[in-house]
């Protein structure tokens, strides 16, 4: 891999990282209100979901991929998971106990648990098949591109997944900074606002297995 591949792999990984969606928004969430330290944890769930993705574009058959990435239920299944659990977190009444509970204790140590929050960063990426899409596109213009040299090919994806964890890191020190900022009521307001978000995405991924591309395209803009 020469030094244009190197920097193209940069490049992405630090776009990928800016990238609006579900995981956008639940990883700062999680940095702002769990730490820092949790929100690491669940972005190498992130990231092992990535990976998984990648080597099943890379190992995979092409007919299968395509077959895999054009199948309408695995976006329904998708954007559902979402949609519950954008609901689970819209009006699960334990929010504002939380947040009341916190307004009478000036701090209070949280007790995370680091392997609920790796496997909900591994799920909440993997469940998303417009993934699983943008990396299987990726794997076959790239590795055409670097004459299928497997090593080549590590290197340029493992790039791109280094650049975007150190582009999250940095999202993740800029949130924590947030932190003293969050009063109970704004806290509160952002898991609301959070379950809204895991909403939308959920539906317009179910949308997206039953309607061209083109159209959504249209509805938005």
């Amino acid at each position: 891999m020469d030094i244009y591949d190197f920097k193209n792999a940069l490049i992405i990984g630090f776009f990928m990282a800016f990238m609006i969606g579900p995981v956008f928004f639940m990883l700062i969430q999680t940095s702002i209100l769990k730490g820092a330290r949790a929100a690491i944890v669940f972005d190498l769930g992130v990231i092992i979901g990535d990976l998984t993705f990648i080597l099943i574009a890379y190992y995979g058959s092409r007919p299968l991929l395509e077959k895999i990435k054009d199948d309408p239920r695995l976006f329904f299944i998708g954007g559902l998971v979402l949609v519950i659990y954008g609901l689970i977190t819209y009006f699960n009444k334990e929010n504002k106990k939380e947040a009341l509970e916190s307004a009478k204790i000036i701090e209070v140590p949280i007790k995370n648990n680091y392997l609920k929050l790796f496997l909900k960063g591994y799920f909440l990426n993997f469940i998303n098949i417009g993934v699983l899409a943008f990396w299987l596109g990726t794997v076959l213009v790239i590795g055409p591109a670097l004459k299928m040299d497997q090593t080549a090919i590590f290197w340029y994806f493992g790039t791109i997944l280094i650049s975007y964890f150190v582009t999250d890191l940095g999202k993740i020190v800029l949130a924590k900074k947030l932190k003293n900022k969050m009063t109970p009521r704004v806290i509160y307001r952002v898991k609301k606002i959070m379950g809204i978000i895991l909403i939308i995405c959920g539906v317009f991924l179910m949308l997206k297995g039953f309607i061209p591309s083109e159209k959504i395209d249209k509805l938005i803009h």
